[in-house]
């Protein structure tokens, strides 16, 4: 076998490998966007606004605890992770004014939620497109909305009834998004999209919200993305102990 055909076949296997472990990965993910409908009327959000420092990995956020859907996160040090619910347009945290939209289960389309982690993935999701999503498309394609395309994967991925949408973009990478839309009219959930991104120095910024929403995929992601800019202070010099 000559030395073309092993790494050939290696590279297979390490495509086949990280397929696997990616489909795992979501279906964990997806799960949780389903349970997010569920328990965010039990959460116990604050209206304190008084700022935090949380490290995670090497990074540094400065948030308001009121954006910290999880009191046990509400205290400044170091996190394993940091999860936020945000009003959409505007990513606010919770008040009073909007306490509605957090408890309120037909205001699908009225909260973000998002997640920083450290990054256990070398590609976010732009950069998993070609090396791996594209393997997974059965070729079957339909406009969606906002000018998005709809991919429909191969049943055997092992990605359920999740669909990619993608869109590409002049002078950027491709935007990729991954959602589980309804089907003969059946309502959107508040997270049946997400999508990651990698931001800071080795932080994931996955944030899901709701199909309803996707008209505005383009505003949603910039505005997530300077969100990150905002939130994240080691990259101004900040000292991660």
């Amino acid at each position: 076998m000559t030395s073309d055909h092993i790494l050939s076949n290696r590279l297979l296997v390490r495509i086949l490998i990280a397929i696997s472990l990616m489909a795992l990965l979501m279906i964990g993910m997806t799960i949780g966007g389903h349970m997010l409908g569920k328990t965010l009327a039990r959460e116990d959000f604050t209206d304190e606004t008084s700022p935090l420092h949380l490290i995670v990995g090497q990074d540094v956020l400065k948030l308001p605890a009121n954006m910290l859907r999880f009191a046990s996160e509400r205290q400044s040090g170091r996190q394993d992770a940091v999860h936020l619910a945000l009003v959409w347009p505007g990513l606010q945290g919770y008040s009073q004014e909007n306490a509605a939209l957090f408890t309120d289960k037909n205001s699908t389309d009225s909260v973000i939620f998002a997640e920083f982690s450290q990054s256990i993935m070398s590609r976010d999701m732009s950069g998993r497109l070609e090396p791996i999503y594209k393997r997974l498309f059965t070729g079957k394609e339909s406009p969606g909305p906002g000018g998005l395309t709809i991919h429909e994967l191969d049943p055997k991925s092992g990605y359920g009834s999740e669909q990619i949408l993608t869109a590409e973009r002049k002078g950027e990478r491709p935007y990729v998004v991954r959602c589980i839309l309804p089907r003969d009219g059946a309502p959107s959930s508040s997270a049946d999209c997400q999508r990651d991104i990698h931001v800071g120095r080795d932080l994931t910024l996955l944030y899901r919200f709701s199909s309803r929403l996707l008209d505005h995929w383009a505003d949603i992601d910039k505005a997530m993305v300077a969100f990150a800019d905002r939130a994240i202070e080691s990259g101004n010099g900040t000292q991660v102990p």
